[in-house]
């Protein structure tokens, strides 16, 4: 006698979790799909019935009913970078609440690989995007996707009919070298990112505008514009500045992962900070801490920009009429070892 087979696992179906719970199938479909309108105490009676009867969703199915994937893309244009990471954080915080997945994507800020994944939505294999990428590659999304429900993270353009979430580069920047002139610098050097991206332009204008309030009419080889925004180019760009005939007493970074590189270039230039040069970042990501000395930065809150970037997209998505405003979240500067003595 051949030997016995296990049972196959038992299927639970909808109308069995309503019986055990007491309540209509559409009731039981409302909880499971997490709507609000259920009272919370028949959600918890109908979250028991389906935990104790090992109840499991058909996603397929219901996706095929629904016209939804559950799923939610975030495009980021370099995920190595410690201050993209906590901003994904908080976009998977929020859609997990609301039972839905994130796919990341890496663009490279490369248009073209960005609208490859905006295809997702247009054939509705993914229901809404979460963009990082500059502005300029922004533009030609909303040019070539006009509709797609998407929002835009940190990078944004306030004049187009897209929701936003970011902070106020110009007056984020403003603080950090108003912080360096009140410790008595008078020669501040930017080193800024490629202007393509809004927040490099935002930010050397407040390097400006901080400037300009205090009498300093920068020259033009005070800004320094690099390719990238990683560690071997901070250090490079501060032993470049370091060679010059008049180098400069402080400098302020668009990012901290460059800052971090500037404090290795001024170490191997013979530099001590902050007597000799003052260094000030950007973003709070948590290395900025721990480095010696301790960078100076300005802080943005990147778990609530991600927080928020998903809570715009699910709005658009739950009204897709409803004009969903742009928000600007508040920057902090922290001061710490490596602009003060």
């Amino acid at each position: 006698m051949p030997p016995r087979t296990p049972d196959a696992p038992r299927t639970v179906s909808i109308s069995a979790v309503a019986n055990h719970a007491g309540v209509s199938v559409a009731t039981v479909s409302r909880v499971l799909n997490g709507q609000a309108v259920v009272k919370p105490a028949t959600r918890d009676k109908v979250m028991a019935s389906v935990n104790a009867l090992g109840y499991r969703v058909n996603e397929l199915a219901r996706n095929l009913r629904t016209a939804e994937s559950r799923l939610l893309l975030t495009l980021v244009p370099d995920v190595g970078n410690p201050f993209y990471a906590e901003i994904v954080r908080g976009i998977d915080s929020v859609a997990r609440e609301h039972n839905y997945f994130v796919l990341l994507c890496d663009t490279g800020a490369d248009s073209g690989r960005e609208q490859s994944y905006f295809e997702l939505l247009e054939r509705r294999r993914a229901d809404g995007a979460i963009c990082l990428d500059p502005d300029t590659v922004q533009h030609a999304l909303i040019k070539a996707s006009p509709g797609l429900p998407w929002v835009a993270c940190c990078e944004f353009d306030p004049g187009v009919a897209v929701p936003y979430v970011g902070i106020d580069n110009r007056r984020a920047a403003y603080d950090a070298v108003t912080h360096l002139l009140a410790q008595g610098h008078r020669h501040v050097a930017l080193l800024n990112s490629d202007e393509t991206w809004l927040y490099a332009r935002q930010r050397k204008q407040g390097w400006l505008d901080a400037l300009t309030a205090a009498g300093i009419t920068p020259a033009a080889d005070w800004c320094v514009n690099v390719a990238g925004l990683d560690y071997d180019t901070g250090n490079r760009a501060a032993q470049a500045l370091m060679q010059r005939a008049t180098p400069p007493t402080a400098i302020f970074a668009v990012s901290d992962t460059l800052a971090i590189g500037v404090l290795a270039g001024l170490r191997a230039a013979g530099k001590r900070v902050p007597h000799d040069v003052a260094v000030v970042g950007f973003d709070n990501i948590a290395l900025a801490a721990q480095v010696e000395p301790a960078l100076t930065t300005i802080a943005q809150p990147m778990r609530e920009l991600g927080m928020t970037a998903a809570r715009l997209l699910l709005q658009r998505l739950a009204r897709p009429a409803q004009k969903v405003p742009g928000l600007l979240l508040d920057h902090q500067l922290v001061v710490r070892q490596s602009s003060q003595a």
